[in-house]
């Protein structure tokens, strides 16, 4: 990454962690890789810290850190650590009081707590010298203020998770009486306040935790998502999809809904969302095998050739990092307004995307789609998606905005930092 003249390298000869969930094929992975080379174009040291949302053996054993660890092999820190509250708490009182109790409950939000205060750093970790703290999502907190409590420390919180933890909570079986978003909303204001700078990354998102949080520190930073390829070699209409409930709701409101009128359209479906819809509708999933492609090893050679892409989104909060990847790639774009939320942009005036409110028009505009496949490409360099891309979602302008909001901080953790907007 190459940044503008007047960029510096603020991070000199600093070391930074990045503390982040263990977990990959998201958005949110996408956003922790952004981060790490931003701090490395600024001129730090970095390391990556990942912790499991699970009780688990260290890496590498366990059922989830292999899987984990092949799939990320290209995050690009200095140093990468793994954490995780052992197995061998299971039964153990407190961790029944203060996580398995709540979590029957479906309160999420304490039990990712309670496994942050009881995960493990591993050797030698404790023996980093870290500069700043950047804290991917409030449960992962606990872990940061014990493992370097003098150091300065940015929460970054990627939503309102308790909206996250009341969707999770319609696919699951909990027992009366139920946590409420109340419960978990706070929780989660409560360590999200401890940050030194709390960092959110849509306009939405910024306001909410503004108004819910007055007396703390804040700031709006779009996130860095690293840019497909150009759609330069336009053959086939895609949906790129991971698997989480807000995505499993509008695929399949796109598979039953919208699909039936496009009177035979093929979509490839490309993303670990197939697992998603298996899981929890086998018969939907059947119907639709021949379109579902899982988890593709080269994503990037996907979006190069996408003639058209999907942003079928009916449900979901925060900003989508499918659609900012969506966005960089420039390829025509057929998309519901909510696939835009968080942008602060009026997706309508972008003349390479098509802005569907129902299922007919969506429908509509896969057809002509589909009618256009293997015309002359559109010129995707020039596209208003990935204009839009470069001057907001690229790399360069993430690095240069958390090098103004964050650089303050280092050295000086009482001191006052200028809040972004």
């Amino acid at each position: 990454m190459t940044l503008d003249a007047g960029a510096g390298a603020p991070f000199a000869d600093k070391t930074v962690a990045v503390l982040h969930a263990a977990w990959h094929s998201c958005g949110s992975y996408q956003v922790n890789v952004g981060q790490l080379l931003a701090y490395k174009a600024l001129g730090a040291r970095t390391i990556s810290i990942a912790i499991m949302d699970a009780l688990s053996p260290p890496a590498p054993s366990g059922p989830r850190w292999p899987g984990y660890l092949a799939a990320t092999g290209d995050l690009p820190a200095d140093a990468r650590y793994f954490a995780a509250a052992p197995t061998s708490l299971l039964w153990t009182s407190l961790l029944l009081k203060d996580g398995w109790w709540p979590l029957i409950h479906g309160d999420q939000a304490r039990w990712l707590v309670a496994l942050a205060e009881r995960a493990e750093a591993p050797a030698p970790l404790p023996a980093e010298r870290i500069d700043l703290i950047h804290a991917n999502h409030y449960f992962t907190l606990p872990f940061a203020k014990r493992l370097a409590p003098d150091a300065p420390l940015i929460v970054e919180t990627q939503d309102v998770q308790a909206r996250q933890y009341m969707l999770r909570n319609q696919g699951g079986f909990f027992i009366k009486p139920y946590a409420t978003y109340d419960d978990m909303l706070a929780v989660e204001l409560d360590w999200t306040a401890r940050a030194d700078l709390c960092v959110h990354i849509n306009a939405e998102e910024h306001a909410e935790f503004r108004r819910l949080l007055p007396d703390a520190r804040h700031a709006l930073i779009y996130p860095s998502t690293p840019s497909a390829p150009l759609a330069e070699k336009a053959s086939e209409i895609v949906i790129v999809a991971s698997d989480n409930y807000a995505n499993y709701v509008s695929l399949r409101w796109f598979l039953t809904e919208v699909l039936p009128r496009a009177q035979g359209v093929k979509v490839s479906i490309c993303g670990n969302i197939d697992a998603g819809v298996k899981a929890r509708d086998a018969r939907l999933y059947e119907r639709h095998l021949a379109l579902f492609r899982g988890r593709v090893a080269d994503i990037g050679a996907v979006y190069a050739r996408a003639a058209a892409i999907l942003l079928p989104t009916i449900e979901g909060h925060g900003l989508s990092i499918k659609a900012v990847e969506a966005l960089s790639c420039g390829a025509p774009l057929i998309a519901t307004r909510l696939a835009f939320r968080g942008m602060g942009i009026d997706p309508g005036a972008l003349r390479n995307v098509s802005l569907c409110e129902d299922a007919e028009s969506f429908a509509a505009a896969l057809r002509a789609a589909a009618a256009g496949l293997g015309s002359e490409p559109s010129a995707s360099a020039e596209s208003d998606t990935r204009r839009l891309y470069e001057r907001v979602f690229s790399p360069q302008a993430y690095a240069r905005a958390l090098a103004q909001a964050a650089a303050p901080l280092i050295g000086r953790r009482s001191a006052s930092a200028p809040e972004c907007s």
